[in-house]
């Protein structure tokens, strides 16, 4: 019995040990995948954005959504337009402008090469501008950038000369926009699915509804500056599945963050950074001014008056927007307060329509693309509309819907942020999609265009902005506060737009 017994306790005791190996052996295990895990973290990233785009080439389309995905990641320009709005050397190493500020010399960086192994040179930026120009292009910035270039030399294969028709302050800044990104000759046409540049990323793989992948390229001429090896861009539009992403630890940030309701929760959380920066964005109810009865500026203006900017701000952005007056945003230099233009004044409205001969009810269709800002935001519009006789039947559509409908000059009103900086010229495109078509506009853009002086430019510019809204070609409504959620630890996301971008090659883990 005590043999028995004794024999028993060893074996019980070598069941013990093997249990605790066994359990050593997990935890190690555990140990071993959480710091893989940990070590994985370091090097890759996953943001959440709003909306998905339709394309990758954004000198062809003109979604934002496509910068923020490739703009400095993928596809270069001449210059850098950085987050404080400052200009620095990109794809061109330096540069000098004649005094008459109508040529531009771009000395460009060598060494550089394309994500397909071919040299990057002038020919390149030549083949690249010249698209932009052609009759055909579709790119947005043709006719406020591209048509006004002239003429392209390029004397050797590393430097390129851009003649001006007119002088314009703004150009440097304009070479740095995801309109003038330079693509190759042998790649471009494909650029739209398979965009080939000279960034620190290529494209890896794109799950359409789903997400974006891009993984560092190797051939980088400065990799070892690229921290991140693998971004993933997730397309979250519901201002709630982008909380929960975040909390579940789903996405690592949100760089264009729009549920303000849900930031006091990030910002008690120490898990989470929440920092708040500027947009040049300019968020508008557009009207379209070719249809009846908008095509009288006195509907248009009872539309001004009809809508509460204020409540608008406060019900669809918690407060954290500014009113604006005028397609132009408050960081723009040389913005000219209008907010007050037309203050909330429904019954002034209704005499305006009156006036207009306008009969009420009014039956409008009020076209929202996916956006939280939109969706909400047409809702409270909507009920303000009512109040002065206008009833706008909401029509809900998807992005891709907007652009071949709204965009294409098919709605009535719509809403949407308009957050490319300095992009007035649109104005003076009498084929843009609110359709306005005004000669004077014209005439001062060009006038502003050819003017030397700073103190003329500055003066027409203000006029410009004084015009446009005395036209009320659209209600003006809100220039919002950029907010950007991420994950403690993570380092170098834009908290400002001063264009639509993530700059994934400035990112890294603490």
């Amino acid at each position: 019995m005590k043999l028995d017994n004794l024999t028993n306790s060893k074996r019980w005791m070598g069941q013990c040990c093997l249990a605790m190996l066994a359990t050593a052996a997990v935890a190690s295990s555990a140990l071993l995948a959480t710091a893989a895990q940990a070590q994985a973290r370091k090097d890759t990233v996953v943001l959440g954005m709003i909306l998905e785009p339709t394309s990758l080439d954004p000198t062809t389309a003109p979604a934002a959504a496509i910068g923020e995905i490739v703009h400095y990641n993928i596809l270069e320009g001449l210059t850098k337009i950085n987050v404080d709005g400052s200009i620095t050397p990109l794809l061109a190493e330096s540069w000098k402008m004649d005094a008459d500020g109508k040529a531009f010399t771009f000395k460009l960086r060598k060494g550089v090469k394309f994500q397909d192994g071919s040299a990057f040179d002038a020919s390149a930026v030549k083949f690249s501008f010249d698209r932009a120009k052609e009759e055909k292009s579709t790119n947005k910035a043709k006719g406020a950038v591209f048509n006004n270039i002239s003429h392209i030399a390029t004397p050797d294969s590393h430097t390129v000369v851009l003649v001006l028709n007119n002088p314009d302050g703004n150009f440097l800044f304009r070479m740095g926009e995801n309109t003038a990104v330079i693509l190759h000759p042998n790649t471009a046409a494909g650029a739209a699915s398979k965009p080939v540049g000279t960034g620190p990323y290529k494209l890896e793989n794109w799950a359409k509804g789903s997400a974006v992948t891009l993984s560092k390229w190797d051939g980088f001429r400065d990799p070892a500056a690229i921290k991140i090896k693998k971004v993933t861009f997730r397309f979250i539009n519901d201002s709630s599945a982008q909380v929960a992403a975040m909390l579940a630890g789903d996405i690592d940030g949100m760089p264009r963050f729009q549920s303000p309701q849900s930031l006091k929760q990030f910002q008690s959380d120490k898990r989470f950074v929440v920092e708040m920066g500027s947009t040049a964005g300019k968020g508008i109810m557009t009207i379209n001014n070719k249809k009846k009865p908008f095509d009288d500026v006195r509907v248009r203006r009872a539309l001004s008056h009809a809508i509460d900017k204020k409540a608008f701000i406060d019900g669809v952005f918690e407060g954290l927007a500014k009113p604006i007056g005028s397609h132009m945003a408050p960081t723009d230099a040389g913005y000219v307060e209008l907010s007050g233009l037309y203050a909330y004044d429904p019954e002034k409205a209704k005499a305006l329509l009156k006036e207009a001969g306008v009969q009420t009810p009014l039956n409008v269709t009020l076209t929202l693309p996916p956006p939280p800002y939109a969706r909400k935001g047409g809702e409270i519009l909507a009920a303000q509309l009512a109040k002065v006789g206008i009833n706008a039947k909401i029509e809900n559509v998807e992005w891709a819907q907007w652009l071949g409908g709204a965009f294409k000059g098919n709605f009535d009103l719509t809403v949407i942020n308009h957050v490319e900086p300095l992009d007035y010229m649109a104005y003076a495109n009498t084929q843009y999609y609110w359709g306005y078509d005004s000669k004077p506009f014209r005439d001062l853009t060009a006038k502003h265009s050819a003017a030397t002086s700073a103190k003329e430019r500055t003066q027409l510019f203000g006029d410009m902005q004084r015009m446009i809204a005395n036209d009320a070609v659209n209600v003006f409504v809100f220039n919002a506060t950029n907010t950007a959620v991420y994950k403690k630890g993570l380092k170098g996301l834009w908290a400002s737009s001063p264009i639509f971008a993530n700059d994934m090659s400035a990112v890294s883990w603490q």
